[in-house]
């Protein structure tokens, strides 16, 4: 429960007019107590989702195949092949990916790679950004998740890729969460990790 919310109800449960009637200290105190655990409204608010708690921990993660570390989000399942991993819960995402490159992309080539049909893939946006593993090429775009194995539904994504250059290879740093989730901190913490 926030600060803000806790002092919201607080301040309405004091102008009740029950609780101006005299009764006895200790009665009083209970049945406060009561009408605070019983208001629906007072309740902690819900985050949409996919977004990644406030109080996520993150750790340090270092691929040698790949050559590059980076901090990610503690307790999310993981998948390695060779140089690139997958980091996931639930809907939510971060993968790395290695490749051979002659020089670094442009904004059209990585676009031209992310479009796929069965994803529905929309570019939002691309422009150049400079983190602390140097420049890179950052990319966001709207996607459909892969189709439920149960009830064959997909859920629409938003996405970010970082695209880095260096000495004939890119490392392209992938977010995706559910459209309407709130990660812009948390996605900025782990692409300003990245370093080879």
């Amino acid at each position: 429960m926030s600060g803000g919310s806790n002092c919201t109800c607080i301040t309405f449960l004091l102008r009740l007019p029950i609780l101006k009637m005299p009764l006895p200290p200790l009665c009083r105190q209970t049945l406060f107590c009561l009408l605070l655990f019983a208001m629906p409204s007072c309740a902690a608010e819900k985050n949409p989702p996919g977004d990644i708690p406030d109080d996520q921990v993150f750790v340090s993660y270092t691929s040698s195949a790949g050559g590059y570390s980076l901090k990610v989000p503690e307790g999310w399942a993981r998948t390695e092949k060779g140089a690139d991993v997958d980091f996931v819960d639930k809907l939510d995402g971060v993968a790395v990916s290695v490749a051979s490159a002659t020089a670094a992309p442009s904004a059209k080539d990585v676009a031209e790679g992310l479009a796929k049909p069965e994803k529905a893939v929309r570019v939002i946006s691309t422009k150049d950004i400079r983190v602390p593993a140097g420049q890179a090429l950052l990319i966001k775009y709207e996607s459909d998740s892969e189709p439920n194995p149960v009830t064959n539904k997909r859920v629409r994504l938003e996405n970010e890729a970082c695209v880095f250059y260096k000495n004939g290879k890119t490392a392209t740093l992938t977010f995706w969460a559910p459209k309407g989730a709130d990660n812009v901190d948390q996605w900025k913490l782990m692409s300003e990790s990245f370093r080879w």
